[in-house]
């Protein structure tokens, strides 16, 4: 979200980029408090998303947020577009002429339409993942979803084969984006997805970041459900087109950055390190991570973990001794983010913007 309103604005458009509050005040406290003054005519706001208040510096419930966003958002979008209205009128800022939103924030289009505002969804998975989330309501209407207990995970029902997928052959139930693993078909994910898959046809058009050449087949498909879709990546190589530093450093990460990985990768060869990170939502278990962390010890490469003191739920990410000592001279963990390498952006709270 944040590269395709630089490069908006490198062409010339107003922008005012929207985050929650509560994302809105750790990127300030992460970056200091003049993080985000932007630059003319490229200015930050932010929302409330309708959650009681949590610690500043911890990664929300994904699911709560985007349950109470589902309930609230529409309410408080709708005001800041009038605000921004009024605004306009004493000339501090453009009128709102185009919203270009999240893909998972799609309550802005009711507003758009409220207004008569054309809206721009980015969806910001890949074309594929997309096409997967609009076969959710039927995966549920035909059965194939809402597991009848935890052992379908593992029993071989998700080696099931799909049909009916135009775009994706004989693709199997296991490759399915993982909402529809679920036992309750009361889910809040499971519905979320449904919901905003849905309202995004509504928009004036979708834009993904991929390519023609590269997801030709699911893009035909895809034509189908969004008749004008448009492709528009890949955005970092336009991204790294812009010579205008100031606006290359707009922005910031939800972490401090701690840049101690840089001298470790110049000290091994180029290509040659595993570059792990997940993002700054995604949560896991002890377990899980100590799988994961011998998965990587296993494979015998170098690699560099970025790893948040919240990427396990409820707890902190501590790994075992051996798993140190296994790795030592090849492996690296870094507990922060460097902003040019390492970078952490979450898709569920850089929500929406718009341009005038």
């Amino acid at each position: 979200m944040l590269k395709l309103a630089k490069l908006l604005h490198h062409k010339g458009f107003h922008i005012t980029f929207v985050n929650t509050e509560h994302i809105h005040k750790r990127l300030l406290r992460s970056q200091g408090p003049h993080s985000l003054d932007g630059l003319p005519h490229f200015r930050f706001d932010m929302i409330p998303d309708g959650l009681p208040p949590s610690d500043p510096d911890s990664t929300q419930d994904i699911p709560s947020l985007c349950a109470s966003l589902s309930e609230h958002g529409l309410s408080a979008f709708r005001s800041l577009l009038l605000k921004l209205q009024e605004q306009s009128q004493d000339a501090v800022v453009p009128p709102v002429t185009c919203i270009v939103s999240d893909g998972v924030m799609t309550f802005t289009v009711d507003a758009a339409e409220e207004l008569k505002i054309p809206e721009v969804v980015f969806c910001t998975p890949s074309a594929c993942g997309l096409l997967g989330y609009t076969k959710y309501r039927r995966l549920v209407e035909d059965g194939f979803t809402l597991l009848k207990d935890p052992t379908y995970l593992l029993n071989g029902y998700l080696e099931t084969t799909v049909s009916w997928t135009s775009g994706m052959k004989s693709i199997r139930l296991r490759d399915f984006p993982t909402f529809i693993r679920t036992l309750d078909h009361q889910d809040i994910m499971l519905n979320f997805v449904i919901q905003e898959v849905e309202r995004s046809s509504r928009a004036s058009a979708v834009i993904l970041n991929t390519f023609d050449t590269l997801e030709h087949d699911v893009l035909e498909s895809l034509s189908s459900v969004f008749p004008h879709i448009y492709t528009i990546g890949p955005l970092q190589l336009l991204a790294d087109q812009i010579q205008d530093e100031a606006l290359r450093s707009v922005g910031g990460n939800l972490w401090r950055e701690e840049p101690g990985c840089l001298p470790w990768l110049d000290s091994k060869e180029p290509g040659s390190v595993v570059y792990v990170n997940f993002g700054s939502i995604t949560v896991m278990t002890t377990g899980q991570l100590t799988e994961f962390a011998w998965g990587l010890a296993n494979s015998q490469k170098p690699f560099l973990w970025i790893i948040r003191p919240d990427l396990v739920a409820s707890e902190s990410a501590v790994l075992p001794p051996e798993f140190v000592e296994e790795i030592a001279g090849r492996g690296m963990l870094n507990l922060f983010s460097s902003s040019n390498l390492c970078s952490i952006y979450s898709i569920y709270h850089y929500l929406f913007y718009y341009f005038g």
